[in-house]
């Protein structure tokens, strides 16, 4: 395909939408990149460590609190007429603004208990004036909530309404919705259904909502009841269990989430839906979103709490940062290549090139997966070589429960291997036999050994004993030389840059102010 692309880039690129960590979206998902504020409350509550504290976290974790703002409202005579879903309406707010939200759900004439949805913005920082939920009081805006005692105008009419701030506002996106939707968004109740990915951890778990009950179980101190893999928390105090649900809340509910969003993007492209409501692009800049999230690059290094972050920490342990993979900083490799693949599934879904876009799936989760054995990788080090104790056991057991059922679509005694070093309550560590178990099944799960590298030793400026990187080739994992120039012009358009100039072109519109500004490539 011949594409035009702009020679001066700097006069002519101005992002509809703030980036995120780089990636240009071309929808508005500021709400949706919110979900890590949700991680970080209840990570704060954590990190309390008390059993009241613990409620409140898991609360957060079933309720949530900056995603899909929503107030709770009773009229006091029921809708004259049939409200739709999205229908808008306008409100007061405590501080006394106008504002416009919509109808979150369809309501019949006569209902009186309905919910308003909060308007979100282009702006991450002020996403939504309302954040409530399941927060403590010290976390919660409420200048943007609606009046306690007021009037709604809705479908041409006005009805006065009551209800009380602090308690009917609600959000209607979870982490912990990111597991319990699963069986039906990722399993059967889609096109593409079951997404390969997650019918992996379905198999081996045996459970739809695996993460969430493994979350769950972990804030109950109890066992998991899955076919494999399980997990019995009561052997963890408080500095064990914070592990496992901080870790499992972002590495196994919100890590499967992010690849169901790619997957749905590419349902959409498949029939054809790319300017609908929730068409491919907009699928796929949710992916993107959930796999960042809003503190990414916002609040210095290391402030992030998703995948992202995850991978430029363990980029840092094991030598696998930078352009070539081979630095100790500079973020990491994973994310350097995810960034490119980011891009160009967006670009492949605009131009309808689904087929590729499938490709760009695939490459993804391979990548997505090397944090998780590094992860994994690091602790079974600490634990067997650095004596360990019940935090170092817990990090490396979740670790290890986010990546196993990949082993086990390659090789059910490797992951069995892994799974007895690694359990909850393991009696011993080898970490000889865990990276030997990785190692023997890179190939099949499409990972290259030099991308998950080796532990990397700053003491003494070398990789701890035994702990080098693999020459297991299983994959190249990498785009850079693959994409070539033309593409690297595209990485720095930004894909929203790139869907709003395929649309134009579609329709017939001029692309840049001059055709002079343009070249093809």
């Amino acid at each position: 395909m011949k594409l035009a692309i702009v020679a001066i880039l700097a006069p002519l690129v101005s992002a509809s939408y703030e980036r995120i960590a780089g990636y240009e979206p071309g929808s508005q998902v500021t709400d949706h990149n919110a979900i890590d504020l949700d991680q970080k409350s209840i990570e704060t509550q954590l990190a309390a460590g008390t059993l009241d504290s613990y409620v409140r976290a898991e609360e957060i974790y079933n309720e949530g609190g900056h995603s899909k703002s929503y107030a709770s409202i009773k009229l006091d005579s029921g809708l004259s007429k049939a409200l739709s879903k999205g229908a808008q309406i306008t409100a007061v707010s405590v501080s006394g603004e106008n504002i416009v939200g919509k109808s979150y759900s369809a309501y019949e004439a006569g209902s009186t208990n309905i919910k308003f949805q909060y308007a979100t913005t282009d702006i991450q920082a002020t996403h939504v004036g309302c954040l409530v939920g399941a927060l403590p009081s010290n976390e919660h805006r409420t200048d943007g909530c609606l009046e306690e005692a007021g009037s709604i105008s809705a479908g041409g009419s006005s009805y006065s309404y009551t209800y009380t701030v602090d308690e009917d506002n609600n959000n209607g996106r979870t982490i912990a919705g990111f597991s319990t939707s699963a069986q039906d968004k990722q399993y059967d109740g889609c096109p593409g259904c079951p997404y390969a990915e997650y019918k992996k951890f379905y198999d081996y778990y045996g459970e739809f909502d695996y993460a969430h009950q493994w979350v769950t179980a972990a804030f109950a101190g109890t066992n998991t009841n899955f076919n494999n893999g399980n997990a019995d928390f009561s052997k963890y105090g408080f500095t064990g269990r914070e592990q496992v649900i901080k870790k499992g809340t972002a590495y196994m509910n919100i890590y499967m989430y992010v690849i169901r969003e790619f997957e749905d993007a590419l349902d959409d492209c498949s029939r054809g839906c790319i300017d609908c409501n929730d068409g491919s692009v907009h699928a796929w800049d949710e992916g993107v979103a959930f796999y960042t999230g809003s503190l990414e690059g916002f609040e210095g290094k290391g402030s992030g709490k998703l995948l992202h972050a995850l991978a430029d920490k363990r980029c840092e342990n094991f030598k696998t940062c930078g352009l070539k993979s081979d630095e100790l900083e500079g973020g990491s490799y994973v994310n350097f290549e995810l960034a490119q693949l980011f891009t160009l599934g967006n670009y492949n879904l605009v131009t309808g090139n689904c087929d590729a876009v499938r490709a760009n799936i695939d490459d993804i989760v391979d990548l997505m997966a090397v944090p998780m054995i590094q992860g994994t990788l690091r602790y079974a080090y600490k634990v067997d070589k650095l004596s360990g104790a019940e935090k170092e056991k817990a990090e490396g057991a979740v670790f290890a429960a986010a990546v196993l059922p990949r082993v086990a679509a390659c090789d059910e005694d490797d992951a069995m291997t892994i799974y007895k070093n690694m359990a909850v309550g393991a009696s011993s560590t080898s970490f000889d036999a865990v990276k030997k178990a990785f190692e023997s099944n890179y190939k099949c799960m499409n990972i290259d050994g030099g991308v998950v590298g080796g532990l990397w030793n700053d003491g003494v400026g070398d990789y701890y004993e035994g702990a080098k990187p693999a020459k297991v080739k299983g994959a190249s994992n990498g785009l850079a030389i693959g994409l070539g120039v033309s593409f690297g012009v595209v990485g720095l358009l930004g894909a929203g840059f790139i869907v709003n100039m395929i649309r134009k072109e579609k329709q017939g519109k001029p692309m840049f102010m001059n055709t002079k500004d343009a070249v093809d490539v």
